[in-house]
């Protein structure tokens, strides 16, 4: 049942594609366990830009991380072993990474290295970190996804303090992805790939989640939801994966626009750019694209781009 009129509807444009130099379509043990074992020469995650305007995007299945011009132009920072998802730039200006097999990482664009930052919780294995966020204090929030789902609703989130403490707030989500926390870290909200759902987690003082809730129901579809952002007016911005569509959300959880594919039905993850932050670049991974979209609203600002 839709509660709602269907939404008006923003068209895309293919910004730039990942270079053929660097396509090389082949199975990997990525693409064995989460693309059925077909041959894919890429799977675009992570845009973040950085303070020149440059946007850096990961490349899962072959552990590369690229950064590209603000006229299109691709460039390869770094090649490593890991499947790196998840990338923002702290506002020191350290570029962290959630590995899938690695956890926490940080990336050197100079050198071109990726070395470890948080491999480990308490010693235990992560299930496999996906997507993360910093909050106003810089503390650093992420989800550990792994292969969780309906059947094993066991995905986690965690929050990072600044002095090094590690907090597991909520233990029982099936497929935690996209993360965003609110500009005054009252609540995060948590995309939740496989029931196609956003959980909110009220987040208290003294550091504990109760009364988690679901935000909103997506209608389905062959994946769900990835990638989340805030604009300025408080709204959500959703990447539905597996539908081509990134969702534009009232803080009310009403649908107020569509923003539609023009190149691939898997549209993972976004970013704000552009000098008001009203271009909006989201990865298509399907056809290892880069999209555009012109919006009325500028995205909210990330506390790590902040001085």
């Amino acid at each position: 049942m839709s509660f709602f009129a269907p939404p008006p509807r923003i068209e895309t444009e293919v910004f730039t594609r990942l270079p053929d130099r660097y396509r090389n379509a082949r199975r990997t043990a990525w693409a064995d366990a989460n693309r059925a074992g077909r041959p894919v020469d890429s799977f675009l995650e992570g845009p973040s830009f950085d303070r020149q305007g440059r946007l850096y995007v990961t490349d899962i299945p072959f552990g590369r991380v690229f950064r590209i011009s603000p006229e299109g132009e691709w460039e390869q920072v770094a090649e490593y072993d890991g499947w790196p998802n998840g990338l923002k730039i702290h506002r020191d200006g350290r570029i962290f990474i959630t590995d899938y097999k690695r956890g926490i990482m940080l990336l050197d664009p100079d050198r071109g290295t990726v070395t470890p930052f948080l491999e480990t919780a308490r010693s235990e294995s992560f299930k496999g970190v996906n997507d993360l966020v910093f909050g106003p204090g810089g503390e650093l929030y992420f989800t550990d996804q792994g292969q969780t789902g309906l059947q094993d609703p066991t995905g986690r989130v965690y929050r990072l303090g600044t002095d090094g403490r590690l907090d597991l707030l909520i233990g029982t989500v099936p497929s935690p992805n996209g993360i965003v926390v609110a500009p005054d870290a009252s609540f995060l909200l948590v995309a939740v790939t496989r029931a196609n759902q956003i959980w909110r987690l009220p987040l208290h003082a003294d550091g504990s989640v109760t009364k988690a809730s679901i935000f909103c129901h997506l209608h389905g579809g062959p994946s769900g939801p990835d990638g989340l952002a805030l604009d300025e007016e408080g709204c959500l911005l959703v990447a539905h994966a597996g539908f081509g569509t990134v969702w534009r959300l009232s803080p009310r959880a009403e649908p107020l626009a569509r923003i539609a594919s023009s190149a691939g039905w898997s549209t993972t993850n976004f970013a704000f750019g552009g000098p008001d932050r009203r271009a909006l670049f989201i990865t298509e991974s399907e056809t290892g694209s880069i999209l555009r979209a012109g919006l009325e609203v500028p995205g909210l600002p990330l506390f790590s781009h902040r001085d």
